[in-house]
């Protein structure tokens, strides 16, 4: 966490302005709210009867799948922090956020995921928790359903919403031989309701029914300071890893979204799309959340207001 802190801080002082701009304002959890009680799910899962589609990666938007360059090695750094912190204790769901839209996390977290499954023979468990604008069905290039939102209201099993990927075992896409190991699970159909989906505990249930099966389970949730839904699906985590953008996350943004999951066990921040980095080769990733779209991967020359880390 201390390196990011320090580099966002660090940021403000440097064209001496202060860190914090007024009072901070950190969304509270969501009351418990009535709802119906959806049905027990069934714990039985077997990893051998999981769909599988001919998912189509978007090439671009994984780094990961190089067996070299500047992005991939990015990630394997990452990967090797992640590593190290299931050392220091136990570790094996993260849930990946951010505090405003266009930070860069479903990037993140699709692949931290690739480079665990290209890194490993067991398996690794991808989760899309956005409900409301999905992303990561469109990196992979799979269905979007059925997912998430068809278990959490009831209506479909672990085993139901699990898939892979059938053309895994073919050359026609690079790396793609190198993540047959990894499983993914859509959003679902997107739900105006999800605060009280993801609220319901199911949640905490399918990760523990999932959790035996699975070496690393990564969860894309919805931006924190945008909707309550992230602080729910953290309770379903062993930790947070938050995102931040390069010269635009503001330092107060950064802050508000570290003190929501001030009950979360935080490993720290990534800083993604810093001005400056030389890349070898060239990648960018596409985001979209309540309108607003920004693409990135490229370091990009911006116009410095002074609000911005």
């Amino acid at each position: 966490m201390s390196r990011i802190h320090e580099a966002l801080q660090r940021a403000y002082l440097e064209r001496g302005k202060s860190p914090f701009s007024g009072e901070i304002q950190v969304i509270d959890p969501p009351s418990n709210t009535a709802y119906e009680e959806p049905p027990a799910a069934k714990a039985e899962v077997d990893l051998e009867e999981i769909a599988e589609h001919r998912w189509t990666p978007s090439l671009p938007s994984f780094p990961t799948l190089a067996d070299r360059g500047a992005g991939v090695e990015q990630f394997r750094s990452l990967r090797s922090h992640v590593y190290q912190a299931r050392y220091e204790a136990p570790l094996k769901t993260i849930l990946i956020a951010s505090g405003m839209p266009s930070e860069g996390k479903s990037f993140v977290a699709a692949n931290l995921a690739m480079s665990l499954a290209r890194n490993s023979i067991h398996n690794i468990l991808l989760i899309d928790g956005d409900l409301r604008r999905p992303t990561l069905h469109t990196l992979l290039g799979a269905p979007n359903s059925p997912g998430l939102s068809d278990y959490l209201e009831g209506t479909a099993e672990a085993a139901d919403i699990m898939q892979r990927d059938r053309s895994s075992e073919s050359q026609e896409t690079p790396g793609a031989a190198s993540i047959s190991n990894l499983t993914f699970i859509a959003s679902g159909k997107c739900n105006e309701n999800s605060s009280e989906l993801v609220a319901n505990h199911r949640i905490e249930e399918l990760i523990a029914t999932l959790a035996p099966h699975f070496d690393w389970i990564v969860i894309d949730a919805p931006p924190v300071l945008a909707v309550t839904d992230a602080v729910d699906l953290a309770r379903a985590a062993d930790a947070v890893l938050l995102v931040a953008r390069g010269a635009k996350t503001p330092y107060e943004v950064a802050q508000r979204a570290q003190a929501a999951f001030s009950s979360s066990r935080i490993l720290g921040f990534v800083l993604n799309d810093v001005e400056g980095v030389q890349h070898s080769g060239s990648y960018n990733y596409n985001y979209s959340y309540y309108g607003e779209s920004e693409a990135g991967g490229q370091p990009k020359r911006r116009k410095d207001n002074g609000k911005q880390a």
